[in-house]
């Protein structure tokens, strides 16, 4: 009978993959080792070019990818070892790690399973290697920050255990599915993995089971085995953050179902990781945002100061409302503007955000006499503010350009055409000391692993992870086939991680997009689609909001005599109301577009959407996503009702 069966789930690794198995075939002799490897539809050729070069090993080329859990139980039934060891591809294991771990299960019979020492690839310890589970306490610890604030206590670092030495072998509650061992008939017993975990969190489940049913799970820390953490998520569409996250949830609702507290603290910590996220991503923008409505409330009590000569000259009954409105209207109108959320802050945009602020704020001292103190006063805290703002965007804007002067721009390229191997020439030929190039994306399936003599990092399905993983700067697209909908997720995704994007075929073009971003401010020199500028979005989702509720509210008295196709109609303003749908937005079409929601009316709606063939309903959509304006959404809701009155007229 074989020791031991190891098995590997594989997607888009192929890399990792040679690596980790020319690491088993160096491994020391003593057990006898069978290899199955699961492929789960990678898309990188893995199966096919590394079979020949692994002939023992036994390879199973799944048509869908089932994730983790699924995939590995697919292996299962085709083990022949006493024990399974589930071990991640992007891992290298050591000479010695195979032999110690089966001696060690040998050795210790109330084992169940067991894992070793993981570390990163600059040989530092990886936490997750051995854990507690995530009981009540201990996900709260974890997602609110207690362990990283006190991590040797035993009380807040029960999820990670880093209270406890990683030099000792000892029980512990969990460990990490890149590396476990088990006994085969234990694992089978309690049917493998749990599916319902497509990545993340079934480690843990099985490890829960398994001490359930009276086994130990055990760290041993003699042996190591080297761990990439995190490859294959890089190379998938998935948000594996969400991904965590969710897993926590069904494991807590799986094992503490009766903690109903836990489950909202669970969802109030995430959706405060996700807030801090965000905060660190544009800290920036807030940061100027913070400072530019100090210099309109020093600006207001400067200019009170100089007119009543006292800061605070205005009647008493005007304070605290004036210095809470001038800075606030100030800030909407530069957001209005696109300042802070769409663009990076520039003099110009800020100077007629600044414009509008006053137009506004001139209009309110109309409405509201008894605030009518002083023009002079509204006038000279607009003009100082303008000097203010000035100075501190031509600040940052200098000191963004040093920067840029001091370190190598690195760039990253998408398409493999003629195109991008000439434009890779001409930037190594006119700009070798402040570039980098680290890489180039496939726009469709490619051939090899270099383009050019730069590697192919991936496919643009995984923009996103590419390029948080190759900390680009800019993103250069030379594909011009790229369709729309591929161009504008490209745009989000440089937004998100603050990169540039320029779309450009020759070396010149790339010159003229560069200069013509600098000048405009933004991120790129191709124009955002309307339906995803920040104003157009607000205004649009504030709308939904205020009509739903007012429809939702106005049939509450008539639910309970209701038909099945009022009911139906409710639903759908619910859905508005939630964000899923839209009051004015596209038609199902089948398409997936990157703006745009379903709306309960649009363009297709009010054309009779049954007389259209697929081709007219997908060219409406798209002309709504590419021409939508606020007056649009106006014109079509009258073209509903019209049209909806003249049904009835004709229709008495």
């Amino acid at each position: 009978m074989t020791d031991l069966s190891v098995i590997i789930v594989n997607y888009n690794v192929k890399d990792y993959l040679l690596n980790c198995l020319r690491s088993l075939e160096q491994r020391d002799d003593g057990v006898s080792v069978e290899v199955i490897v699961v492929d789960n539809h990678s898309a990188d050729n893995s199966v096919e070019e590394l079979e020949p070069l692994f002939p023992a090993v036994r390879w199973i080329a799944l048509q869908d990818n089932l994730g983790f859990g699924r995939g590995n139980n697919e292996a299962i039934r085709y083990c022949n070892g006493r024990y399974i060891l589930f071990l991640n591809p992007d891992t290298i294991v050591a000479h010695d790690t195979l032999n110690t771990m089966v001696r060690f299960m040998d050795a210790n019979a109330d084992v169940g399973m067991a894992g070793c020492k993981l570390l990163n690839a600059d040989g530092t310890f990886q936490l997750a290697c051995r854990r507690g589970f995530p009981t009540p306490w201990a996900s709260f610890c974890k997602l609110f920050g207690l362990q990283a604030a006190f991590p040797k206590s035993p009380l807040f670092a029960k999820y990670n255990l880093t209270y406890k030495n990683v030099d000792e072998t000892y029980a512990v509650d969990a460990l990490i599915g890149a590396f476990m061992i088990g006994r085969t008939d234990v694992v089978r017993n309690l049917g493998g993995f749990d599916p319902a975990f497509f990545m993340y969190g079934e480690d843990l489940d099985l490890c829960y089971r398994v001490q359930q049913a009276g086994w130990k799970i055990m760290y041993v820390h003699s042996t190591s085995v080297v761990h990439f953490k995190g490859e294959s998520t890089k190379r998938s569409s998935m948000n594996e953050v969400r991904v965590f996250y969710d897993a926590m949830e069904i494991f807590a609702r799986k094992h503490f179902p009766n903690s109903r507290s836990f489950l909202v603290l669970m969802r109030a910590g995430i959706a405060l990781r996700s807030f801090v996220e965000q905060i660190i991503r544009k800290r920036v923008e807030i940061a100027i945002a913070l400072a530019d409505m100090v210099f309109v409330l020093g600006s207001l009590l400067l200019a009170t100061a100089i007119r009543f000569d006292s800061p605070f000259g205005f009647p008493d009954y005007a304070y605290p409302t004036v210095l809470i409105v001038v800075p606030l209207v100030a800030l909407l109108s530069l957001i209005v503007m696109g300042e802070y959320v769409e663009y990076r802050p520039t003099v110009r945009r800020s100077l007629v955000g600044l414009l509008v602020a006053f137009l506004v704020l001139s209009s309110l001292m109309q409405f509201f006499k008894e605030f009518n103190f002083s023009r002079g006063v509204l006038l000279m805290t607009i003009g100082s503010a303008a000097i203010f703002y000035s100075l501190l965007r031509g600040t940052l804007a200098i000191r963004d350009i040093q920067r840029r002067r001091r370190r190598r721009r690195r760039v990253l390229l998408v398409g493999l055409t003629e195109g991008t191997a000439s434009l890779i020439s001409a930037m190594m030929m006119t700009e070798p000391g402040n570039t980098t190039i680290v890489g180039v994306v496939a726009t469709e399936p490619a051939v090899g692993d270099d383009f050019a003599g730069f590697p192919i990092l991936g496919s643009t399905q995984y923009i996103d992870k590419i390029i948080l993983a190759s900390n680009a700067q800019e993103i250069i697209v030379t594909d011009a086939k790229l369709s729309k909908s591929e161009t504008i997720r490209l745009m989000k995704a440089g937004a998100t991680a603050r990169a540039r994007v320029h779309i450009a075929e020759e070396y010149d073009t790339l010159v003229t997009s560069r200069i013509i971003a600098d000048v405009a401010g933004t991120g790129t020199s191709v124009q955002l689609t309307p339906l995803l500028r920040f104003r157009n979005r607000s205004a649009k989702r504030i709308t939904d909001v205020v009509i739903s509720l007012l429809v939702l509210l106005s049939n509450l008295p008539l639910l309970t005599l209701s038909t099945k196709k009022t009911l139906d109609r409710m639903r759908s303003w619910a859905a508005v109301l939630r964000g899923s749908k839209s009051l004015v937005g596209l038609y199902p079409d089948g398409r997936r577009r990157q703006a745009g929601k379903e709306g309960i009316i649009g363009l297709v709606h009010i054309n009779h959407p049954h007389k259209l063939t697929a081709s007219a309903i997908t060219q409406l959509n798209d002309y709504y996503v590419d021409r939508f304006a606020l007056a649009l959404d106006v014109e079509i809701i009258l073209k509903h009702f019209l049209r909806k009155l003249r049904g009835q007229q004709r229709h008495p």
